[in-house]
């Protein structure tokens, strides 16, 4: 039997981050297979000092219209959940930060219908060098398997100045909202 396939699955999409005073923002656009943009998917913002994390993702850059997004379980907590909604509020997902296993490598978990995964970045040398070093431009790699080793998707930052990621998704049963929400939450907890 085939593996369903999710409601919103898109093979590939890239994630740039734009840094203002009081919010990040994030554009979320689909892409071809050499990973440049061609379609406008969401925006997002993300709050800086919010006592409870949480991420709204937009349709468009009038930000009237939420389409998804992922909020902390709990404030306060470094090994917190977070649960992905759709526009109506329902959960679609969940993904945590593993807190002991990101002292050294960054390590999260996540679930989604059909499926459960661990991503950690594939490098522990650029691990311990982001840690170590106010190294911002260097790549970053996340790789999200399942619990036989199976690519689930994967999240890379390339060499550059400015946060751009490119996020492939080989495993039809990821919803794009839940791959678009941990690439964000990549970014947002990386230093965390």
């Amino acid at each position: 039997m085939p593996e369903p396939t999710a409601e919103m699955y898109l093979p590939h999409f890239v994630v740039k981050q734009k840094l203002t005073m009081m919010v990040n923002r994030y554009e979320v656009s689909e892409s071809d297979d050499a990973g440049n943009p061609t379609r406008l998917m969401a925006l997002a913002e993300q709050k800086r000092m919010a006592l409870k994390e949480q991420v709204t993702f937009f349709s468009d850059a009038s930000r009237t219209r939420p389409v998804f997004g992922f909020k902390a379980r709990q404030a306060f907590d470094l090994n917190a959940g977070y649960d992905v909604t759709d526009e109506s509020g329902a959960q679609i997902g969940f993904f945590r930060k593993d807190f002991g296993a990101s002292l050294l490598r960054s390590t999260f978990h996540i679930e989604g219908p059909g499926y459960t995964g661990t991503g950690r970045e594939r490098s522990q040398l650029v691990g311990l060098l982001r840690r170590f070093t106010e190294l911002d431009f260097i790549p970053v790699h996340f790789d999200f398997v399942d619990g036989e080793g199976q690519p689930l998707f994967s999240v890379e930052r390339k060499m550059s100045i400015g946060d751009r990621y490119r996020v492939t998704v080989p495993d039809r049963r990821i919803d794009f909202r839940v791959a678009a929400a941990v690439a964000v939450a990549v970014d947002a907890l990386m230093s965390r």
